[in-house]
């Protein structure tokens, strides 16, 4: 989708060039090439070099160029060849040898920051086959650049507070989310199974969510689903049946243009019973003790304690076993993180990603997950779909 130059964004990547000394910097992640240029790859073979003056650079697939025309921010946009008649390397060999030429060609290559040290990225578009790093990557740069920095960590600082337009974005990709599982909410039955209740949500967001408002030009869900005693975490989906006056948890990433919502999301055909109104009671009691203390300003260490202590108060000590709070953004799972013993502080224009949950031993349990906004007052819920989810 053609949105219009993210000014703020481009500004803030210039200032974080200018404080490092950095002539410029060299993506491949798809997410960060998404972040810089608004292209979201689809083979996840392309770079950008963006430059710390004039205009960024867009390297992509030969097949791919109109494209990467009409959606980048910036005018330099160049192809290479996705199949050479005399060349059988893989394609990304040709992209690394051409930002190399990039990079000689404006003068850039006294001091460049690279993805040295990526824990993890997000998928291309095709999403199936994601593309990794070589060896080969990081020794043409460092062999054509007089200093090699790892700008993976600063882009990860930057990425943490969005801006206007990115928000915007993820409020599309939590009302899809919302959309989808009130489709869920209206049709599933019990003995279904959790892979059909998956296809369902899955297939009703990528059917309305491909053009929606005239904004939304590609959108996917993902899914896990697990239902009463499927309940755990975190194994696959499976065919085992929804339970009737039970949950059925799902988890639910979706992403549009990009954009990720992270998110779990609870359905019930029927009255939970009486053991699960008490779980979910208390789940969201502590859910809200948490999210009451998001603010500009906070130690984000807060979420993870609080969560902790009411899950044990309630007498689940030790659970969960998985992270309680986490950015969300051109990735599902991105900085900041929440953990009791880290420093660090919440700050206006953050998203979160909060989600207690309490597993019972043998099977079920329940999660309540939710994506909010920091704002200077405090915080905003982004998906609509409500968690307590009882009829």
């Amino acid at each position: 989708m053609a949105y219009p130059l993210d000014q703020e964004k481009w500004q803030r990547v210039r200032q974080m060039l200018d404080r490092h000394d950095l002539d410029a910097v060299v993506v491949r992640a798809p997410d960060n090439v998404l972040y810089l240029t608004n292209y979201w790859t689809m083979k996840g073979y392309d770079l950008a070099i963006f430059p710390r003056e004039g205009d960024p650079t867009l390297l992509v697939i030969e097949p791919q160029f109109r494209e990467a025309q009409l959606t980048a921010w910036n005018n330099d946009v160049r192809f290479f060849p996705f199949y050479h008649p005399k060349d059988p390397r893989p394609p990304m060999i040709r992209a690394v040898e051409m930002a190399a030429d990039v990079l000689r060609e404006r003068k850039l290559s006294r001091r460049v920051g690279i993805e040295l040290s990526q824990t993890s990225q997000i998928c291309d578009r095709m999403v199936g086959e994601p593309t990794v790093y070589w060896q080969g990557f990081y020794d043409a740069f460092r062999a054509g650049c007089a200093e090699v920095v790892d700008a993976a960590p600063l882009l990860s600082e930057l990425r943490m507070i969005k801006t206007p337009q990115e928000i915007e974005r993820m409020r599309l990709a939590n009302e899809l989310a919302a959309i989808g599982m009130g489709y869920a909410r209206d049709n599933i039955k019990p003995g279904m199974k959790e892979c059909e209740v998956a296809a369902m949500i899955e297939g009703h967001i990528h059917a309305v969510g491909i053009g929606y408002k005239g904004k939304v030009e590609m959108a996917r869900a993902f899914t896990l689903v697990w239902s009463g005693k499927g309940i755990a975490t975190f194994t696959a989906t499976s065919h085992r049946p929804v339970i009737e006056n039970e949950p059925t948890l799902v988890e639910i990433w979706v992403c549009a243009d990009g954009y990720w919502t992270d998110l779990t999301k609870n359905l019930c055909p029927g009255r939970l019973t009486p053991e699960y109104n008490q779980l979910l009671d208390q789940l969201l009691k502590i859910f809200g003790d948490a999210v009451g203390c998001v603010r500009d300003g906070a130690a984000i260490g807060e979420i993870d304690r609080i969560i902790r202590a009411g899950i044990d108060a309630a007498g689940y000590p030790g659970q969960p076993s998985h992270p309680v709070g986490h950015g969300v953004g051109a990735r599902a799972h991105e900085a900041p993180y929440s953990h009791q013993a880290a420093p660090g502080v919440m700050r206006s224009g953050m998203v979160l990603a909060i989600e207690p949950g309490v597993y019972w031993e043998g099977g079920g349990g329940l999660r309540l997950e939710d994506n909010f906004l920091i704002t200077a007052s405090g915080c905003e819920k982004l998906c609509s779909y409500p968690d307590d989810f009882r009829r």
